[in-house]
């Protein structure tokens, strides 16, 4: 705690707390699935996507965030090989659902307004939770988050393009666009978590902000992405789906309705309306390449 008081890294071959570990273990490893099981909505829009620069826009995000997805698996395996365990384990436990992936990427993607929120507001919501976390206390967390985070600015402007075109288009796509922000609305308010209130125990923002491995609680960063977005929602003529927000200068902070947390609960338990299509698709892409995997560990061993 002296060391992280005092600005320094941990680093993957020190002496750290179990809890510590821990804490990175499940953070890191959640953040790296996500990248990936999140790919997976957009990548359903490459072969559909309205015109050829979209479609190369939308397939090197995807590349993006399976890379994303990869180098976050790294760090994870350096903080798990003490535990023996590895990223083959990792994948097991995504499978048989004791390692979860963010709630966002349970939902359905129906039109292009959808693949436009995702880069837009979803990828927007994770950069204002990442950049949180550029400074955490564990150095190659923090490290591999300047290039994430330097890429999903790109991300967001890949969503935002898309946004400000279907805001300038038809009657028919306008109405797609406000029909994909109030089916994702819900999905937005539950990406940063509950309040510790609603949490019971020790919960896990508490240890990060303990640690340092961030310094906002979920409710701080949710109120960060009503400051930067709302006012654009409605600057372009979109109205909010709660209809009943406002800002409360009093109190400095934005008044909403709070989304169905059980609903919540249900989603992360892979309960969602995709969670069982995705899971299921990288399960069988797992499979099918178990042989690269198998060819690549004989090389290194005979190497």
């Amino acid at each position: 705690m002296e060391r992280i008081q005092a600005g320094e890294k941990i680093e993957a071959d020190d002496w750290m707390p179990d809890d510590y570990r821990m804490a990175l273990i499940k953070l890191i490893s959640m953040h790296a699935i996500s990248e990936i099981m999140g790919a997976l909505p957009e990548k359903e829009w490459v072969p559909k996507a309205p015109s050829l620069r979209r479609k190369l826009g939308i397939m090197a995000k995807v590349q993006d965030e399976m890379g994303h997805g990869q180098l976050l698996l790294r760090v994870a395996e350096d903080l798990m090989r003490p535990l023996g365990k590895n990223r083959e384990d990792l994948m097991q436990d995504l499978f048989k659902g004791d390692l979860k992936f963010h709630n966002v990427f349970h939902m359905p993607a129906p039109t292009w307004g959808d693949a436009g929120l995702i880069g837009w507001l979803v990828d927007g919501a994770a950069i204002i939770t990442q950049t949180n976390m550029l400074d955490a206390s564990y150095g190659p967390y923090a490290r591999a988050l300047k290039r994430i985070c330097a890429e999903e600015v790109f991300h967001a402007q890949h969503g935002e393009s898309i946004i400000l075109a279907l805001a300038e288009g038809t009657e028919k796509q306008r109405a797609m666009l406000q029909d994909a922000l109030n089916r994702w609305w819900e999905a937005l308010l539950m990406f940063f978590g509950p309040e510790s209130a609603l949490t019971t125990g020790t919960s896990k923002q508490d240890i990060t902000i303990k640690y340092r491995i961030r310094t906002k609680t979920n409710e701080e960063l949710r109120q960060d992405f009503f400051t930067k977005y709302v006012p654009r929602i409605l600057a372009l003529g979109l109205k909010l789906p709660d209809e009943t927000m406002y800002f409360d200068q009093e109190q400095g902070k934005w008044v909403y309705q709070q989304p169905d947390w059980s609903k919540f609960k249900e989603i992360i338990r892979n309960n969602g309306p995709k969670s069982k299509e995705r899971l299921r698709l990288r399960e069988i892409s797992f499979k099918h390449n178990a042989w690269v995997r198998e060819a690549l560990s004989q090389k290194q061993v005979a190497m």
